[in-house]
């Protein structure tokens, strides 16, 4: 089973946060919880994914920041045809 992260806590990374959204999944998935306990592990998903798209925003900011203006979308094949 994986660790449980404190509910608030700011230094759990993103897989240790991933790995408990996924068990919460399963767990509901399953129909394993009561209902109380659902809704509890909803709300706790929702923490968990916020937290995750907080970590996900900030890694972004800093990769735009370390490649300034040489961050540029990939040209597919198609695009080269057009051109």
């Amino acid at each position: 089973m994986s660790k449980k992260i404190a509910a608030g806590q700011a230094s759990a990374t993103f897989e240790e946060a991933m790995a408990e959204l996924e068990e919460l999944v399963a767990r509901m998935e399953a129909g394993e919880l009561p209902l109380e306990a659902s809704v509890a592990a909803y709300q706790r998903g929702s923490e968990l994914v916020k937290h995750c798209a907080a970590q996900l925003e900030r890694v972004e900011r800093q990769v735009k920041l370390l490649e300034g203006d040489m961050l540029k979308p990939f040209a597919t094949d198609l695009d080269e045809s057009e051109e």
